[in-house]
């Protein structure tokens, strides 16, 4: 069963930065694509950021510019950096991996950004 347990969430002021770190259970280019999810009370969880296996990366429009995905293989870790957060930011924040067959989850870790 793979494991995705995510960390770095918590309280952090307007304009500031938070990085969220997601260890995995097994070597994360078992994987196509890992990613971050977000969900905000009340709304659907939405895609903030990808990596596949060659590298390339995605951002969705509201974190595009002022974030960045990455990984270590030999950590089998991925990181989301998120910078100039506003509360628009708050919600839980999932990993997620994803091969062929299957999608996991994370439990998630709470940001809650304050004016």
């Amino acid at each position: 069963q793979v494991q995705l347990v995510e960390s770095g969430g918590g309280p952090v002021q307007s304009g500031g930065s938070l990085r969220l770190s997601c260890a995995a259970s097994e070597n994360i280019f078992n994987f196509n694509t890992m990613a971050w999810y977000r969900q905000a009370p009340g709304d659907e969880r939405e895609l903030v950021a990808s990596i596949n296996n060659g590298g390339f990366t995605k951002y969705s429009d509201s974190v595009k510019g002022r974030s960045i995905i990455f990984r270590d293989g030999a950590e089998n870790t991925v990181w989301l950096q998120m910078n100039s957060l506003s509360p628009d930011d708050t919600a839980v924040y999932y990993c997620n991996a994803q091969n062929l067959s299957r999608m996991y989850w994370g439990q998630g870790t709470q940001v809650t950004v304050s004016s």
